[in-house]
């Protein structure tokens, strides 16, 4: 269907255009025309129908939090060729459903997760031979004990990234974090980055940085993104709970 008897498919693509224009804006005051960052549409909340549009836009790449609502848009969406990114916290029990439609899993914060992942990606390479599943560990930037926007202290990244590097299946891509709330995200996606740096030294291939969404691509760009998680800015408000 053309844009004038969707009205919704001409939205995203003002939505999208607008995004992408911060970003382009973003990578040239940081110099990094030759490496751009990777957009991640995330679509949580939104109809499998809106995940068809972006892919009628170019988007290749779509995020999701929750487990049984990827899992449905991804089926229902197969013959799109999309990558699917799971970005929610996920709980070790749904790891076998997770790898049988997610090319990457961008929220792992505990060794537990780990296994988890790698036992059902053997379970599943074996029954379908699938790829790698790119794995980044979540790490919390929060100056408080708790890590209130979820992932593991930086402390605990040398024994994951040792865990996900020496698991069959899995592949260390590198780290995710979300910028704490209240705070300044320059500072915050700047101390990723020292992480980052830390990471690579050990495990030269894992350079991925998924940081930045809406309202903090710019800054996170800044400071080395590789990966953009962003929603709202491209998709609206959520739509109502029915």
């Amino acid at each position: 269907m053309d844009e004038q008897h969707d009205p919704r498919l001409a939205e995203l693509r003002t939505r999208l255009a607008a995004v992408r224009h911060r970003i382009d804006d973003a990578v040239a005051v940081a110099g990094r025309q030759d490496s751009p960052p990777r957009l991640i549409v995330v679509t949580k909340f939104h109809p499998a129908e809106d995940v068809r549009r972006l892919a009628s836009l170019g988007i290749t790449d779509v995020g999701e939090n929750r487990d049984q609502e990827a899992a449905d848009k991804a089926a229902g969406l197969a013959g799109l060729d999309l990558h699917w990114h799971f970005v929610g916290q996920l709980q070790s029990n749904k790891a076998k459903s997770v790898v049988r439609y997610a090319h990457a899993v961008h929220s792992v914060d505990r060794l537990q997760l780990a296994g988890a992942l790698a036992k059902a990606m053997a379970a599943e390479r074996e029954r379908t031979g699938r790829g790698p599943l790119d794995c980044f560990i979540q790490v919390s930037l929060d100056d408080d004990a708790e890590g209130h926007r979820g992932g593991a202290p930086a402390e605990d990244v040398p024994a994951l990234a040792d865990g996900l590097a020496s698991s069959d299946g899995l592949r260390l891509a590198g780290l995710m974090a979300v910028a704490p709330l209240g705070a300044d995200p320059g500072r915050a996606f700047e101390k990723l980055a020292a992480i980052s740096a830390r990471l690579t030294a050990g495990h030269p291939d894992a350079t991925g940085i998924s940081a930045g969404m809406s309202q903090d691509l710019e800054a996170a760009i800044r400071f080395g993104a590789t990966h953009l998680r962003i929603g709202s800015d491209i998709l609206g408000p959520r739509p109502a709970l029915r």
